[in-house]
């Protein structure tokens, strides 16, 4: 009786592996960056809790951080175009690993299934990364560019913030809240994964990880949601 053998596994080139690898790296680490941002940005939104005078004089601080070492500006330009370089590493390094990912998926599934480890958070990366994209592009103008403006001209950053949160501009609001759900998901998944990329998880260490990843992300969206909720309701004004 003869007898078949099930075909060879596909193998993956060397070249391709150590690419893919690297891809991880870039993600892990221009992530960890925008996550640090993110909690000194978040950091200088409770100003606003100081009133004009604090968060107008935090704001100044930015620009004239450096000097006169840095020009006028000069941090803050440095800090963009970081960030920027930082941006495009993350979303190329993704979407390679997303076509790389679908190239090495079979065309067809007999049943699809969900691994157990895989979290809502896991499942949303791609449409959380196009909302915070877009939201990005709104913030900045909004707020740097100020090339439109909610609630009237201001030259107070603070009055600026607090006109953008008030309830005859919910849409500001819904819009900010579902970006930063969007990113508290997205941070929630990212921190954990790149630990893991970073070798600084393993197995014993995981859920120490998994708990330090969502401590991260609710931290972001309950800071991020507090000074626009305190403008909304009239607290901050």
């Amino acid at each position: 009786m003869a007898t078949t053998s099930a075909p060879p596994a596909p193998t993956v080139p060397r070249r391709a592996r150590y690419t893919t690898v690297a891809l991880k790296w870039a993600m892990a680490i221009s992530g960890l960056l925008f996550v640090g941002f993110v909690l000194l940005h978040m950091y200088g939104n409770f100003k606003a809790f100081e009133g004009q005078e604090s968060f107008d004089a935090y704001a100044e601080s930015l620009r004239t951080l450096g000097t006169p070492v840095l020009p006028y500006y000069g941090f803050l330009w440095i800090q963009r175009v970081v960030l920027t370089v930082a941006l495009v590493v993350h979303v190329v390094s993704a979407v390679m690993l997303w076509r790389r990912a679908s190239k090495a998926r079979p065309r067809a599934y007999v049943v699809k299934k969900r691994s157990a480890g895989t979290s809502y958070a896991a499942r949303t990366m791609r449409w959380g990364g196009v909302i915070l994209l877009l939201f990005i592009i709104f913030h900045i103008l909004q707020f740097t560019t100020v090339s439109f403006e909610v609630g009237g001209s201001f030259d107070s950053e603070y009055d600026r913030l607090v006109a953008a949160f008030q309830p005859e501009a919910w849409w500001v609001y819904t819009f900010y809240f579902i970006a930063n759900l969007a990113l508290a998901l997205h941070v929630r998944h990212g921190v954990f994964s790149a630990l893991q990329t970073l070798s600084i998880s393993d197995r014993r260490k995981q859920r120490l990880i998994n708990i330090l990843a969502l401590l991260v992300a609710l931290a972001l969206f309950i800071g991020f949601m507090t000074p626009p909720t305190a403008m909304l309701f009239g607290i901050i004004s």
